[in-house]
């Protein structure tokens, strides 16, 4: 499974926003004290979330950024792919001459991990920050149900 640093620290530093509350501003200095990302990695985060309108910035002594997406409404998958990052689970692509052995046909378990990418997909595009900032993630119905029948 490939979700590189960038999506995930996009994630967290949007997430980091959201807690500070709707309409309060953050300087990349103030994400970086607080989640431990370096300030140039901010920078290059920053600028692809600005790019696809989920932030705002705002210069001045008071300056930094804000969301421009409410928190409620947005999706990890928008910021995943606001940095460029795709959600990867197969070894080929379906551009690849080549399937996923090297050879012109298709791994056995080929399918298996386009469904598993189509549903992180999924999973993505139905946690919002707000959730996430609220720790309100879904649960597995599996495991939902072995937490309640070991009650």
């Amino acid at each position: 499974m490939k979700l590189t640093a960038k999506g995930r620290y996009a994630v967290m530093a949007m997430a980091d926003l959201a807690a500070q509350g709707e309409g309060v501003r953050s300087s990349l200095a103030d994400i970086n004290t607080r989640q431990g990302i370096s300030i140039t990695f901010l920078e290059q985060l920053f600028n692809k979330l600005r790019k696809a309108e989920l932030v705002k910035s705002v210069r001045g002594a008071k300056g930094g950024y804000i969301l421009n997406v409410p928190a409620q409404t947005l999706t990890l998958d928008r910021i995943i792919h606001a940095v460029n990052e795709d959600i990867k689970a197969h070894g080929c692509t379906p551009d690849d001459r080549l399937g996923c052995t090297g050879r012109t046909s298709r791994c056995l378990t080929h399918n298996l991990w386009g469904a598993l990418e189509s549903h992180i997909e999924q999973f993505l595009a139905s946690v919002t920050v707000q959730d996430v900032v609220e720790g309100r993630l879904p649960v597995l119905a599996v495991r939902t149900q072995e937490l309640e029948a070991a009650e």
